[in-house]
């Protein structure tokens, strides 16, 4: 047997050397005997084969604080105190046991902390170099149950979307694989989540709660840790939930179990805050180049107005995002004549300038397929009806045939308040709607106007409402007016001046309108 154990018959280091110094410096015989409950008695020191003193010997008791009966034999050379050398032996072989046991005990505290402390370094190396959530919460169940000797493991974490604890990793055999809803009455994951409390039981103490998929053995116990994760500023926050089932070497999870656990899972919360920040950054760009894109391309959809045959024609769109709604065609109809159309879809951003290019995909074809601005209008009416319907936006459209021939303006205008003729004095002439905007439109849809149209003298200007709204101010109240002051005290100028004087205004204005696409076409003469 052993000082802590029966079955050792050994004794610390300590203990052996003391009792060597007292018989040789005092000239003694030394002998530590352990009591067993039975009353038998076993050499410890010197060795278990020693025969028991020769009378006369003097029995001293131990009483060290591992709980076992010890007592010292001790035979002194005539004419020595052999009680009071007894008494001393014992005495100092007790405190040295005590010293022993405590140092045995602080060696084998220290061995624990140090680690726990290893498992916390290890996890934070873990979390700081593995960027999947997934690779990293398998290995560190992996550890967790490795140090605390648990059969599974399972880490939980919430889907603020779905109100789901989705399961990222697991170690073990068995368990649920799909989410649980973190409202679940029963399962002790979602109480766990809900209450932000830690839960140690065993399946006699589940009290109408369950772990769902996970069949308990009536000796396993499981700890149940909250993930939590405390912003710089704001309350703390649960986002997940770590879960251990069952002991390999049986007993229940302890509460320096749930310390270790709870600070693992302080580490946890903080590395799913950051994998959440990363993953919305990593969207954000994403979304910034895919958006940045999506503006290039919107621009090339635009056509070149340069070098139109017979005239001069300028013209621009600047979104409010990004992609917009807003759009212009020009179709070179013949050596004499010029389609011109431009849009402005009810919407902006992405979802507008998917309609957009529909729109002008489909205006390139039936504007080459026939003469009559009403026609185009009505077949793009028919192509665009069922995504407007879908998507409950609509467009204001203008479309028209200018003929340097005939002297000629032929329009259709479905909804489109910005579209004129600019005369040769400055004066703007209103092309009025001929019909409500596409996706509003009835069946006997759509009708068609007829101008004068001077090439030398008469200007064609159509704009979008963003363009007005932004130049509204307080001290100018009406945007159209200003647009049209502006045409009118610059009508000699070159239509690619007079557009670049209009954007640039609209760029160091100070709106009180909320901004929109901008838009702007300018048709002379050549």
């Amino acid at each position: 047997m052993s000082l802590d154990r029966p079955g050792r018959s050994t004794i610390p280091e300590s203990a052996r050397q003391t009792l060597d110094e007292f018989a040789e410096c005092l000239g003694v015989q030394v002998q530590l005997w352990a009591v067993e409950p039975s009353g038998d008695r076993l050499c410890l020191y010197p060795g278990l084969d020693e025969a028991p003193l020769d009378e006369p010997h003097t029995v001293a008791p131990l009483d060290p604080r591992d709980g076992l009966d010890y007592e010292v034999w001790v035979r002194a050379p005539r004419g020595q105190d052999a009680p009071a050398l007894a008494r001393l032996v014992a005495h100092v072989t007790e405190r040295t046991l005590d010293f022993a046991k405590e140092v045995r005990f602080f060696t084998l505290e220290l061995s624990e902390r140090f680690e726990e402390i290893n498992l916390l370094y290890s996890i934070s190396e873990t979390l700081g170099s593995i960027l999947r959530l997934e690779d990293a919460g398998r290995l560190i169940l992996e550890e967790l149950c490795d140090v605390l000797g648990a059969r599974r493991g399972s880490l939980w974490v919430l889907d603020e979307d779905q109100a789901m604890l989705d399961l990222t990793a697991s170690v073990g055999a068995g368990g649920p694989r799909g989410p649980i809803t973190v409202d679940h009455p029963q399962a002790v994951t979602a109480k766990v989540f809900r209450e932000g409390r830690s839960l140690i039981a065993t399946r006699d103490t589940l009290q109408g709660l369950a772990l769902p998929g996970v069949e308990l053995e009536d000796a396993d116990s499981f700890l149940s840790v909250p993930i939590r994760y405390t912003p710089p500023s704001g309350a703390p926050k649960t986002v997940g939930v770590i879960n251990l089932i069952g002991r390999r070497h049986g007993g229940r999870f302890t509460a320096a179990d749930q310390k270790l656990l709870s600070a693992i899972a302080s580490q946890v919360g903080a590395a799913l805050e950051n994998n959440r920040l990363i993953r919305q950054s990593v969207a954000r760009e994403r979304m910034a180049r895919e958006m940045e894109l999506a503006h290039h391309l919107q621009q090339k959809l635009l056509p070149s107005v340069d070098g139109v045959p017979g005239f001069r024609v300028s013209a621009r769109v600047e979104p409010a995002e990004l992609v917009g709604g807003d759009f212009y065609q020009v179709f070179r109809l013949s050596r004499e004549r010029v389609g011109v159309m431009i849009g402005d879809v009810s919407s902006h951003g992405f979802p507008a300038a998917l309609i957009m290019a529909l729109t002008m995909s489909a205006a390139s074809i039936y504007a080459g397929e026939t003469t009559s601005p009403a026609e185009v209008l009505r077949r793009l009416d028919d192509a665009l009806k069922e995504e407007l319907e879908t998507t409950e936006m609509y467009l204001s459209l203008f479309y028209g045939v200018l003929d340097s021939a005939t002297g000629m303006l032929v329009y259709s205008n479905a909804g489109h308040p910005h579209a004129f003729l600019i005369r040769r004095e400055g004066t703007p002439e209103r092309l009025s709607a001929t019909d409500p905007p596409v996706g509003f439109a009835g069946p006997e849809a759509y009708g068609e106007a007829t101008v004068r149209w001077d090439p030398v003298r008469d200007r064609l200007f159509l704009f979008t409402d963003g363009l007005s709204d932004t130049l509204t101010s307080r001290e100018r109240q009406d945007g159209e007016a200003f647009v049209l002051r502006t045409l009118r005290e610059n009508r000699d100028a070159p239509p690619e001046e007079v557009v670049d004087l209009l954007f640039d205004l609209a760029r160091s204005a100070q709106p009180t309108i909320p901004s929109d696409d901008r838009t702007a076409v300018l048709v002379a003469g050549a």
